[in-house]
């Protein structure tokens, strides 16, 4: 088995690295577990105190719950992996099972500020991108994909993403392993990080 992380600011392009990996593989070998799914539950505030929250801060994820599936997985066990909705911003009452495979995948911006979680993985990606690409990027997705407008994206970006990322994420790209530019297709980085996969497979 063989984990990698990847890592990088909001609008950094995470997905797309995730996406053009796992496309280029057999579903068979390959999982995906997102930090995303593993925010802490709100389920004591309304909609508007859940939209107050700042879930950019370490303190917004579940790193106990986040750590002990990704061990288990590494000890071949199956996972319930919890289901987050952007739309709620809370845990939803589905859960997926997931199954332990010979890659896995853990991506998210905060991945790499838990030690217990960076000790797990055997390769360490951090994707570098300059802060106006990544707000515009951030901007497309929220307001065509979570329901978002214009203002309450820029607002959350001034107020928290921005200062969050360089307290909280920036800093952790000294645990890298590989530091991939990505403000173009980086097409070199994708072919170099495909063939270390495939060599472990």
């Amino acid at each position: 088995m063989f984990i990698i992380g990847i890592t990088g600011g909001t609008g950094s392009g995470k997905t797309t690295l995730v996406n053009n990996i796992i496309n280029s593989f057999p579903k068979k070998e390959i999982i995906v577990i997102s930090q995303d799914s593993y925010y802490n539950k709100t389920d004591s505030l309304n909609l508007e105190e859940r939209k107050s929250i700042n879930f950019d801060h370490p303190d917004a994820i579940d790193f106990n719950l986040l750590v002990n599936h990704v061990q288990a997985l590494k000890d071949g066990k199956v996972i319930k992996q919890p289901t987050y909705s952007f739309i709620q911003h809370n845990r939803t009452s589905e859960i997926e099972s997931i199954q332990p495979k010979k890659i896995i995948i853990v991506e998210g911006i905060l991945i790499f500020y838990d030690k217990r979680l960076l000790d797990l993985f055997d390769l360490k990606i951090f994707i570098d991108v300059p802060a106006d690409e990544r707000l515009i990027r951030r901007i497309n997705r929220d307001t065509k994909e979570r329901g978002r407008d214009l203002l309450e994206v820029t607002e959350r970006y001034n107020s928290t993403l921005k200062p969050m990322h360089n307290l909280f994420i920036k800093p952790t790209k000294i645990f890298a392993d590989l530091i991939i530019p990505n403000s173009i297709p980086n097409i070199k980085a994708l072919d170099v990080l495909k063939l270390i996969i495939r060599q472990k497979l």
